[in-house]
């Protein structure tokens, strides 16, 4: 089996919770930025990611304590994730889709 193959595999046993996921190592540096880039969204942006990521609490149980729909919370948590992915370098997101392309 050839090394993408078995990355794949493993990805798969580990989504479907048949493998336990590696151990994330961050450097305290990474730690600081990704905390940082959380705590300059909005309060209900971090209190939702939070709630979802930390108190494994699922989209639909987010939405109704918080009395909003569901289709916002998937939206707070995706503006969580593109802060922690992008940190403070937002001119990434920013760029137009026809400008990716080249």
């Amino acid at each position: 089996m050839d090394d993408l193959s078995e990355r794949a595999r493993s990805a798969y046993l580990r989504t479907v919770g048949l493998e336990e996921a590696p151990p994330v190592e961050a450097t305290s540096a990474q730690l600081e930025a990704m905390q940082a880039a959380l705590m300059a969204r909005p309060r209900f942006t971090r209190e939702v990611f939070l709630a979802h990521r930390i108190d494994d609490m699922s989209y639909d149980e987010i939405a109704r304590r918080t009395g909003v729909s569901v289709r916002r919370v998937e939206r707070e948590i995706s503006r969580a994730i593109a802060a922690l992915a992008f940190g403070s370098n937002r001119r990434a997101l920013r760029k137009r889709w026809w400008h990716r392309l080249y």
